[in-house]
């Protein structure tokens, strides 16, 4: 069998018979839309994470479209993100008629760089979008002191930090409001899309309700403010449920993968992932750096072993945002890791031959000239 970076059946598998308790439960409950599922699965997800509040919606890029609205940034605003994340936290914030505008990452931890975001406040800057990458969590203190002294709300994007932590306190408990993807390969991930924004504020859940629900709140007949139609489905909200109670061994088998990775692949040249100070990394995803990264991935194929990039092409670079109009070289770290980065397996239940067998392929294949070619300040030698 071919070797990928993410495989379900093997979870499947050992949890089968409670995926399929759960839809059976659903199907017999009598109410398939914002039931019973969908209302115990908010109250345990915003409960894990220690806020008040959590608003199940259909996916994660509506999860961030939403909460920015409810946050009050639309059409004029600025939004300061980063590029090298995944295409929908951008397309979420051109969908509220917002500007983004970028940040370069820190080259060690690929996450964005919080020196450099006061200089990208403006006069129009309403919102910080933090994008917790891979699986860590960005530095929250300067931020929070930022939104502070200029009157800014932070929604944290959480795609990929399920159950992380950042001295102490999860992902997603730290801003005005968090955005989650529930998409099946995430750590906590449904069997279909879904996603969810968590937040402590009482107007700002409210509004996320009536934007998901066509913009109504007391019945179904009344619009308040037009809204979407963006519900958490029913069955996916009951499987997350169960899911969320092995949330934290979720996390704790990818920590032992990702340990056998750091001792497998000693002496390889590739620069192996850093943990930033104060965090608990997650692991969404196993991320490693060679500047012959496309050789060795090609190379990876004649083993069967087939790997994904996240990501080839920073947001700034795409067609769709060239209007943004940000010249090359103007977030070089950025642009420097979208040519050498690429992902590992990664998952919970990934079988130890199945890891050893990329371990094996990796030293085979990885130019022993040129080991440490990569500096950690992210230039090549």
């Amino acid at each position: 069998m071919p070797t990928r970076v993410w495989d379900y059946l093997p979870e499947y598998e050992s949890e089968r018979q409670d995926i399929l308790d759960a839809v059976e439960t659903v199907f017999r409950s009598g109410q398939l839309v914002l039931g019973a599922s969908v209302r115990s699965f908010e109250a345990e997800f915003a409960a894990y994470h220690g806020v008040r509040h959590c608003a199940g919606v259909d996916n994660g890029t509506n999860a961030i479209k939403l909460a920015l609205q409810a946050l009050g940034v639309g059409k004029g605003d600025e939004v300061v993100t980063v590029s090298n994340t995944a295409a929908p936290t951008v397309v979420a914030i051109d969908a509220v008629g917002a500007t983004p505008v970028f940040t370069d990452v820190d080259p060690r931890t690929y996450l964005m760089d919080v020196t450099q975001v006061e200089a990208a406040i403006t006069p129009r800057t309403r919102c910080l979008l933090p994008v917790h990458l891979y699986g860590q969590c960005v530095d929250m203190a300067p931020l929070e002191r930022l939104a502070a002294r200029h009157d800014l709300v932070i929604l944290e994007d959480c795609a990929q930090a399920h159950g992380a932590r950042h001295h102490g306190r999860r992902a997603g408990s730290m801003g005005h409001a968090a955005a989650f993807s529930f998409y099946p390969t995430k750590v906590l991930g449904a069997y279909g899309d879904g996603g969810a924004t968590i937040t402590s504020d009482d107007e700002v859940d409210r509004a996320l309700r009536r934007l998901r629900y066509y913009g109504m709140e007391q019945t179904y007949y009344v619009v308040e403010t037009p809204g979407h139609n963006a519900r958490l489905d029913e069955v996916q909200a009951e499987i997350l449920r169960r899911k969320l109670t092995r949330l934290d061994d979720y996390v704790a088998g990818r920590r032992a993968v990702a340990a056998r990775y750091a001792d497998g692949l000693a002496g390889t040249g590739l620069v192996l992932p850093e943990t930033a100070a104060g965090n608990e990394h997650a692991y969404y995803l196993y991320v490693v750096r060679h500047p012959r990264r496309d050789e060795i991935i090609e190379a990876l194929r004649g083993h069967d072993i087939h790997l994904n990039i996240s990501y080839p092409w920073p947001v700034h670079t795409m067609s769709g945002f060239a209007h943004l109009d940000y010249a090359p070289g103007r977030l070089p770290v950025t642009e420097a890791l979208a040519g050498e980065i690429f992902s590992l397996p990664m998952y919970p239940s990934l079988p130890l031959g199945v890891q050893e067998k990329v371990i094996a392929a990796l030293h085979a294949v990885c130019d022993t000239t040129g080991r440490d070619a990569t500096r950690r300040d992210g230039t090549s030698r």
